[in-house]
């Protein structure tokens, strides 16, 4: 038997070819791409827009009116007719009052006889408890209460207006008396009582703003009220005004304006008013808005929180981040020069330098200017600067120097459209902590859809940046 020979698996050769080569290193060069854009610190830009900023300041005011308070005639239980807010006419039935408490009883116990709320009566009791909800603060709870008094009263109204027009001859049979109490003269009926009725606007102080300490009474509907205590008030007019105190920023801001706009907080309406200052009698500065529409919309308030809307300041729109400042050196205008021949399109000044030996000549220094004003120009002050505290300059078609060395602050951001960190001034406008609203079209500035670092403090003046 013949003798089986051993096999050897055959080892193919490797065969490397251009094409392997290439392959490779593409491989390594997209690889040590990768690392190096990881690995590298990434600054962020932000595009230049166009854009505006409303400077809105909000303050405190208090709502005068013409106001009449009305007090109760005889002691007994209050039954009111007219709904809060609701404008009655010179001799319209307000309310009555009962001295036994029994119309209030009889008006319970033929709660089915009365006719329901209509819808436009409940979602006026919606609206007065989406206001409440909005202008809420822990520390103006009594206001809830305020607030449930005035819902009562106008339920009250809503029920018992058609009510008794119905059933006069019912409580008649029942023997049941009771005075009704009609308007004198034709307002705006509320119920809502404090101490500023009648007051000057003029003699307010800094505690008539305090609200820890002001006390307001709501009618209450089936209360109890003494003879000669306040039930309700009338509004006669439609003239009203808000008066708030300035500080001197205010003071300032409004000065020379006969009108401001105002926006109530919780409220989508602008209104439009008379602006006048005066003194308080705390010897304190106060403004005050008047206004003769809209008074119905707020005849339930006597504090009101708005803002002041200031005029809109257009321009172009950069981050507060962006923004930083930079030392440069100032050099008077009338060193300025271009250069000759190949340099005939460059600005730049003529550098007194010298050489080994000793002897001094001109040398024209091209220089990037980075702002310019009625008497020097702004030139750079770093280290990669041609210039250095010291040199001279000398004038064109002259023999008059000078030495650089003074210098000044520039605010701005750093540009880069061109790759790399480029200082540009800015010129700002207005501000609201977040952005700003700059000049634009400014010499040597930005425009629009420049590049520029989000936050200045990452990188430095000619740092290559990659976006």
């Amino acid at each position: 038997m013949a003798k089986m020979k051993k096999i050897a698996r055959y080892k193919k050769p490797l065969n490397i070819n251009v094409g392997m080569i290439i392959f490779a290193m593409i491989f390594v060069y997209l690889s040590f791409s990768v690392y190096t854009y990881l690995s590298r610190d990434h600054v962020q830009f932000y595009e230049v827009v166009e854009g505006s900023i409303v400077n809105d300041k909000s303050y405190t005011g208090i709502l005068f009116r013409e106001e009449t308070v009305e007090n109760a005639p005889q002691t007994g239980y209050v039954n009111y007719y007219i709904r809060e807010g609701k404008r009655a006419a010179a001799g319209a039935r307000v309310y009555s009052l009962d001295e036994t408490g029994k119309l209030g009883e009889f008006l319970e116990e033929n709660r089915d006889a009365q006719t329901a709320i209509s819808p436009e009566n409940l979602a006026a009791l919606k609206k007065q408890l989406s206001a409440l909800t909005l202008s809420y603060q822990d520390n103006r709870f009594r206001e809830v209460y305020d607030a449930k008094y005035s819902l009562q009263a106008a339920v009250a109204e809503y029920m018992n207006f058609s009510a008794l027009s119905e059933m006069d001859a019912l409580l008649q049979e029942q023997g049941i008396s009771y005075q009704q109490v009609y308007a004198g003269r034709a307002g705006i009926v509320s119920y809502a009582v404090d101490s500023f009725e009648g007051m000057d606007p003029a003699l307010v102080t800094a505690e008539s703003f305090d609200r820890s300490t002001y006390e307001r009474r709501a009618g209450l509907a089936g209360g109890l009220v003494e003879a000669g205590t306040p039930v309700y008030k009338l509004i006669t007019s439609e003239e009203w005004c808000v008066v708030f105190p300035l500080d001197e920023e205010d003071q300032e801001a409004f000065a020379g304006l006969d009108a401001l706009t105002i926006r109530p907080q919780g409220s989508d309406m602008t209104l439009r008013g008379s602006f006048s200052r005066f003194t308080g009698g705390d010897g304190g500065q106060y403004g005050r808005i008047d206004f003769d529409r809209y008074m119905i919309q707020f005849v339930s308030d006597r504090f009101m929180n708005f803002s002041i809307s200031s005029e809109e300041t257009s321009g172009l729109k950069i981050p507060v981040t962006a923004v930083t400042t930079k030392e440069f050196y100032t050099v008077p205008l009338e060193y300025r020069t271009t250069g000759g021949d190949a340099q005939a399109d460059e600005t730049g000044f003529y550098k007194e330098v010298y050489s080994e030996s000793g002897e001094s000549s001109v040398v024209f220094t091209p220089a990037e200017i980075y702002n310019s004003t009625e008497e020097y120009y702004y030139i750079d002050k770093g280290d990669a600067s041609p210039f250095k505290s010291g040199d001279y300059l000398v004038m064109p078609d002259s023999d008059e120097r000078y030495q650089i060395g003074a210098t000044a602050t520039l605010t701005g951001v750093y540009n880069i459209n061109k790759g790399y960190a480029v200082f540009k001034q800015i010129r700002e406008l207005a501000e609201n902590g977040e952005y700003y609203i700059i000049e634009k079209g400014t010499s040597y500035g930005l425009s629009v859809y420049d590049h520029i670092v989000l936050n200045a403090d990452t990188v430095t003046e000619g740092q290559i940046v990659y976006q």
